[in-house]
């Protein structure tokens, strides 16, 4: 039988090599890549496409919202199964928006990876039992309200994301305008539209906005223009 292939997107190192290690004690799995960024992660999904992308959420440069979506748009056929410290079912609901197939939170145990890599590799969607109970549970309320268990909110485009976790971690209009490979007049006018988007005013705001829906971790550490 040939392995799924799996590409390991954790910017902890020593999380990565231990799931490394725990992966690899089982002949169906075989890794070929380890990203410590969203960004090296989209990079690496596109030379190596591997089956399933074992996907945190909260990475530098670009996080694992934008990541699975970059990623799904280029290989669609390629399964993210995310990994996350996280459980809000705000997390969970842009992970799914985003074409996310599965969502574990790391909490659970070693066995429990190894099924969930199963499931998903094989096109099932699969999610940890606590956020299953919640997903169920919001969707039986919203069959009885008629109303939609998800809030509208204004969306950011794809760049308009990129940029604003560039930001909130810090980095200056020339590094973000290098780091994306367009103009600095562009990247100063995704940063207008997104004040303007969320209703936030300086780049403080922006920051704890990345903060609190998690675009960036809040021990990150950040440095305001």
């Amino acid at each position: 039988m040939t392995p799924t292939t799996l590409l390991l997107a954790e910017d902890h190192a020593i999380v990565r090599e231990g799931l490394k290690s725990l992966l690899e004690l089982n002949a169906q799995f075989k890794v070929i890549g380890q990203a410590s960024s969203g960004r090296e992660a989209v990079e690496l999904c596109l030379a190596l496409k591997p089956d399933v992308v074992v996907m945190d959420i909260a990475m530098p440069l670009l996080n694992g919202f934008e990541a699975t979506r970059q990623i799904l748009t280029a290989r669609p056929g390629t399964r993210i199964l995310v990994l996350s410290a996280y459980s809000d079912d705000e997390y969970v609901a842009q992970m799914a928006s985003a074409g996310a197939t599965g969502y574990l939170v790391k909490q659970n145990s070693g066995q429990a990876l190894v099924q969930a890599i199963r499931e998903v590799a094989a096109g099932r969607p699969y999610f940890s039992p606590s956020i299953l109970k919640r997903l169920k549970e919001a969707a039986r309320k919203a069959r009885e309200s008629g109303v939609s268990p998800t809030h509208a909110k204004r969306k950011l485009t794809p760049r308009e994301a990129e940029v604003l976790q560039l930001v909130a971690e810090g980095a200056p209009n020339k590094q973000v305008a290098v780091t994306l490979g367009i103009s600095i007049k562009t990247v100063e006018k995704h940063r207008q539209h997104l004040m303007e988007k969320l209703n936030i005013h300086d780049t403080a705001g922006l920051t704890r906005h990345a903060i609190a829906t998690g675009v960036i971790e809040s021990s990150v550490q950040v440095t305001i223009e």
